[in-house]
């Protein structure tokens, strides 16, 4: 039981890191259902998996990559709002990927599986992996981090600055795929989700500087991560949803003191 435990708050932790500083673009952007979407489309690269065109964690990253060329190049029709083509593309996806899957009829799939995943399932090789690309991503973020808040919060100026914004915004983006390609199988669409954007909205209450609510954002990821997994193991709970309680409430906490102040 206590390698179960350490493998699984380790990479809880990675993904922490990881999923701070990009789950505040994402709520800078107010696009809180894209993580949604993705993950609704990364059941479609499960089915291109299962068709054996491509390894599972590669078609992944392809379908969410496609989702995200196409989240950018519908951005440019001022007559579509964000939240309307998130809506769009994530039934269209999430769809597109069921009828793909129910058309193999010798391939069994559980979806829920991918929903919620197993954090508890993980194994040495699995959480070595979960670190060295949360590690690699995490470096490339924090790289490109002026240039990402630019284009996020002033992308008149970054513009005037020579900064191409689509593009930018497709790196962002491919970044974000690049995370649910690598967590979805493992600890489900549910728990990667609610990290990008809990953690990111309970660190706004706190923060006066965006790189100061990345941080944040990151330990607070961690914490409810780290508190999960106790809940989980003392309630005997299932550990994903459990994590995503604690980060639940931390957001709660954070929004009442904060209202009392």
């Amino acid at each position: 039981m206590n390698d179960i435990f350490w493998n699984a708050l380790v990479a809880g932790l990675a993904l922490s890191a990881l999923a701070g500083p990009l789950g505040c673009f994402v709520v800078w952007r107010r696009m809180a259902y894209l993580g949604d979407t993705m993950a609704h489309a990364a059941l479609l690269g499960v089915a291109l998996s299962l068709l054996n065109v491509v390894p599972l964690q590669v078609g992944i990253f392809i379908v969410a990559g496609a989702l995200a060329w196409l989240l950018v190049t519908f951005s440019s029709d001022t007559r579509l709002h964000s939240d309307t083509t998130l809506g769009i593309l994530a039934h269209g996806m999430l769809s597109l990927g069921l009828v793909v899957l129910a058309l193999l009829s010798d391939v069994r799939v559980d979806v829920m599986a991918y929903l919620f995943g197993d954090i508890l399932a993980l194994n040495f090789e699995q959480v070595v992996m979960i670190v060295g690309i949360s590690c690699v991503l995490l470096a490339i973020t924090l790289w490109l981090w002026r240039i990402f808040l630019l284009a996020t919060v002033h992308p008149d100026i970054a513009q005037v600055e020579g900064i191409d914004v689509k593009r930018v915004r497709l790196m962002l983006m491919l970044l974000l795929a690049g995370i649910i390609a690598v967590a979805i199988k493992l600890v489900g669409a549910l728990l990667i989700t609610a990290l990008l954007i809990i953690p990111a909205a309970a660190a706004r209450f706190w923060s006066i500087a965006p790189l100061q609510m990345a941080w944040l954002a990151s330990i607070i990821g961690a914490m409810s991560v780290g508190a999960g997994l106790l809940m989980a193991f003392q309630l005997d709970t299932p550990a994903s949803p459990t994590i995503v309680v604690a980060a639940f409430m931390a957001f709660i906490a954070s929004w009442m003191i904060q209202r009392q102040r």
